[in-house]
């Protein structure tokens, strides 16, 4: 694990993401004091459709009365 200070990782940011991307933790210090982890997110997790099954009713489809129309073009 690598330990960089906040300038050396201001100045190098790129390369320390590609670093934490290929799997490498990296510690941010600051005044050497560890302040942050950069490290890898994993994969995002699988969606699961329809879990907020339910269904639309026509009133949504209605135009707005003018009062809230009002209200949210002001």
């Amino acid at each position: 694990m690598k330990t960089v200070n906040v300038h050396e990782a201001k100045t190098h940011l790129s390369r320390l993401l590609e670093r934490a991307h290929a799997g490498e933790e990296i510690v941010i210090a600051k005044n050497g004091v560890p302040f942050a982890r950069l490290c890898a997110l994993g994969p995002p997790p699988e969606r699961k459709p329809g879990l907020l099954a339910g269904e639309v009713g026509d009133e949504f489809f209605e135009p707005l009365p003018e009062e809230e129309l009002q209200a949210w073009e002001s």
